[in-house]
C-alpha cells in the first residue's frame, strides 16, 4: 500500500472549533439589531428604525441562504452601506458605519469563548514543528478579528483568512488555495480541522487535504443533512486528540 505523505500543515475554523458559544442567538440578534440601531441614532441619522430593522433583518437572512449558494462573501458592511442609501443616506462615513457594526458585534462577541483545550493543542502542535494557518467564514473581519484577539491565537498562526477579507467562503476553492498559497504548502501534507462536513471537510477534500472533523458542537442543519454521506479522514471529539492522531498519520510508512 502506498503510503501517504506527512502533514506538515494544519489549518483550523474558528467558531466552533476553537471556539464556542454560550447565548441564546434569537435574542443575541435582536438585542444586536437594537444596538445598530442606537449606534445609528447617536449618530444622527434620523430613520423609521423598526421598518429600517426589519428591512435590515430580511436582508441578512438572504445574504445567508445566498452566501451558502454561492460560497461568495458580500460582507455585512456592504449590506448596512446599501440599505443605509435605500434609506436615503448613500454617504454615511465608513467610520460610523463601522462604529455602528462594532456595536451591533459586541452582543454576540461578549458570548464567544476559547474552548479550554484550544491553547494546550495550538503549543502543542506549535512545538512539534507543525505550521498552523486559520480559515475563517466570516462576514465582517473586525468582528472575526477581535474573536481571535480576544482568545489570544493570534500569535500560533503563520496564515490567516477571512472571508469578509478575501472574497471567498469555504468551501470554495479559492479560499484553500490562497491559504495554501500564503502557507507556501502543499495540499497533500496538509490538513484542515473543523465542525462542518461542508465547508471544512468537502472544500478541504476537494483541494487535495485531509480533514479532520471536531465531533462536539456540529449539531446544525448543514451537518444533520450530509450526516452520512461525508466521509472525514479523522472523527475527534476535543482538540486534545489532534495531535496524538497526526503523530500515529505521520509515523505510518
Amino acid at each position: 500500500m502506498t503510503s501517504r505523505p506527512h502533514i506538515h500543515n494544519i489549518f483550523f475554523d474558528l467558531g466552533s472549533t476553537l471556539m464556542y458559544y454560550d447565548g441564546a442567538w434569537p435574542e443575541a440578534l435582536l438585542e444586536s439589531a437594537h444596538q445598530l440601531g442606537d449606534a445609528l441614532e447617536q449618530a444622527g441619522y434620523r430613520l423609521d428604525w423598526h421598518p429600517f430593522l426589519e428591512e435590515f433583518h430580511s436582508r441578512m437572512n438572504a445574504y445567508f441562504v445566498k452566501r451558502d449558494k454561492e460560497f461568495l462573501e458580500y460582507t455585512t458592511e456592504f449590506i448596512l452601506k446599501t440599505q443605509l442609501a435605500d434609506f436615503g443616506h448613500p454617504d454615511v462615513p465608513i467610520d460610523v458605519v463601522r462604529g455602528a457594526l462594532a456595536k451591533m458585534y459586541a452582543v454576540t462577541q461578549a458570548h464567544w469563548h476559547i474552548e479550554q483545550d484550544t491553547l494546550p493543542t495550538l503549543e502543542a502542535l506549535k512545538k512539534a514543528g507543525f505550521r498552523l494557518g486559520l480559515i475563517s467564514n466570516a462576514g465582517d473581519a473586525a468582528d472575526a478579528n477581535t474573536l481571535i484577539d480576544k482568545a489570544e491565537i493570534r500569535p500560533y498562526f503563520q496564515t490567516i483568512l477571512i472571508s469578509a477579507e478575501v472574497g471567498y467562503r469555504k468551501p470554495a476553492a479559492r479560499i484553500f488555495e490562497m491559504a495554501l498559497e500564503e502557507m507556501k504548502a502543499i495540499p497533500e501534507e496538509s490538513l484542515m480541522v473543523g465542525d462542518l462536513l461542508q465547508a471544512d471537510v468537502v472544500g478541504a477534500h476537494n483541494q487535495g487535504m485531509r480533514a479532520v472533523w471536531i465531533a462536539r458542537r456540529v449539531d446544525t442543519p448543514e451537518n444533520r443533512a450530509l450526516a452520512g454521506q461525508i466521509k472525514p479522514d479523522g472523527i475527534i471529539e476535543s482538540l486534545a486528540e489532534l495531535p496524538p492522531l497526526v503523530e500515529r498519520w505521520n509515523a505510518t510508512r
